[in-house]
C-alpha cells in the first residue's frame, strides 16, 4: 500500500479523487460543470458563518457547518479546473 503524502483531509481527497491537472471531460461534460455554483442562499450563509468564524464566537456546529460549504467549495473548484483543462486546446 503507497503511503499518501497529501494530508487526508476531505479537501485533500477531493482532490486526488478528481485530479484536477487532468483535462479528461469531454466538451459537453466540461461545458455543464463549468456553470455549477453554490445558490446565493449557500454563499450568504457561509459568507455569515466566516465573519462569525473571525470574531470567535463560533459553535463547533457551526465549524462543522463552515467545513461543508468549504469542502464543496473546494471540489466545485477542481471540477472547474478541470473542465477548463479538458477545454483547453493542449489539456494544459
Amino acid at each position: 500500500m503507497q503511503a499518501i503524502a497529501e494530508e487526508p483531509t476531505e479537501v485533500a481527497v477531493w482532490k486526488r479523487a478528481i485530479d484536477p491537472e487532468a483535462g479528461e471531460f469531454n466538451s459537453a461534460a466540461a461545458e455543464a460543470l463549468l456553470v455549477l455554483r453554490l445558490s446565493p442562499q449557500d454563499w450568504d450563509r457561509a459568507d455569515a458563518l466566516a465573519a462569525k468564524a473571525r470574531l470567535g464566537n463560533f459553535t463547533p456546529q457551526e465549524t462543522r457547518e463552515l467545513d461543508s460549504y468549504l469542502s464543496v467549495g473546494s471540489a466545485l473548484g477542481f471540477l472547474k479546473s478541470k473542465a477548463r483543462r479538458s477545454l483547453s486546446p493542449a489539456g494544459v
